[in-house]
């Protein structure tokens, strides 16, 4: 048996496991397997992903990120942990600096650990050009989609990896159609890749609410990225000004994005919160 220590940490009610490099490597080889066993809320520590910090020169980052979520796949971002990421890298001294520059499968993301240790992230621009999200509409906003038993209006939104926004009217329970049609649109054939899927109903245009099913993970307390996604959606429909809260079953965020339809070229930035859950020791 190896032990392995591991930190757990939670973000808008994300939870992640952290752990150091020299852990990581002790049972680097049982990965994308042990994965599977450690996010397991019954027979492991229970998580929605794990990340790993690394060193890596070749990507002219400060740090680059593994990432594995609960199904033992990669992804290529996560927001919510993002912000683990980073706070746990500032406060375990594997970087000296508030700001800095980590390597992921979506680009190089820039998280800011602030003075009240809430962390800002840099999430990049949004990614809009259906064959780059990757989407197989015609166009990514308002396009129909029709899953066999109703029909939606989704808007396709890439903030690394690939988002279905779907707004709903203010009659309707977007957690329950979260639950009800979240699993068959992740698996629809107009995403090739697969895609998270968020529900979204608009308060006012300073604030929204969205109801999360996460690709490889099923319905989640909270989705960073979706809340980006969710965010540049709105705004490129007219429907939200550009600073938006947003409210998620495991809290808020608070999105910014200086984009329009007319010019799209503008970094999405997150701000929220990342707490240590707890920290230990598993054998494996």
């Amino acid at each position: 048996m190896t032990q392995v220590k591991f930190t757990k940490m939670q973000g808008a009610g994300n939870d992640f496991i952290l752990m150091e490099y020299g852990e990581y490597k002790k049972i680097e080889d049982k990965f994308p397997e042990i994965a599977v066993k450690l996010c397991d809320r019954h027979f492991g520590i229970g998580a929605d992903g794990i990340f790993v910090p690394v060193e890596n020169p070749k990507t002219y980052s400060d740090l680059e990120w593994l990432f594995y979520q609960a199904d033992g796949s990669t992804a290529q971002m996560c927001g919510n942990g993002m912000r683990c990421f980073a706070r746990f890298c500032f406060d375990k001294k594997i970087v000296n600096k508030r700001k800095f520059t980590v390597h992921t499968g979506a680009g190089k993301i820039v998280p800011e650990v602030l003075e009240d240790l809430r962390v800002k992230v840099n999430m990049g621009k949004p990614i809009l050009e259906p064959e780059k999200i990757p989407f197989k509409g015609s166009k990514n906003l308002n396009y129909p989609l029709w899953d066999g038993v109703k029909k939606f209006t989704v808007n396709a939104v890439s903030m690394g990896n690939p988002h279905c926004v779907i707004f709903v009217k203010d009659d309707e329970d977007n957690h329950a159609l979260a639950k009800k049609y979240g699993d068959a649109i992740e698996h629809d054939n107009l995403f090739p890749e697969k895609t998270n899927v968020e529900f979204v109903k608009v308060i006012s245009r300073e604030e929204i609410d969205v109801a999360v099913w996460e690709r490889g993970c099923g319905i989640t307390l909270a989705c960073g990225t979706g809340a980006c996604a969710s965010v540049v959606a709105a705004i490129l429909n007219g429907l939200c000004d550009n600073k938006v809260k947003v409210n998620l079953p495991g809290g808020s965020l608070t999105i910014e994005w200086a984009g329009n339809s007319q010019n799209t070229d503008f970094d999405v930035l997150m701000t929220g919160e990342a707490q240590y859950v707890y920290t230990g020791i598993i054998e494996i």
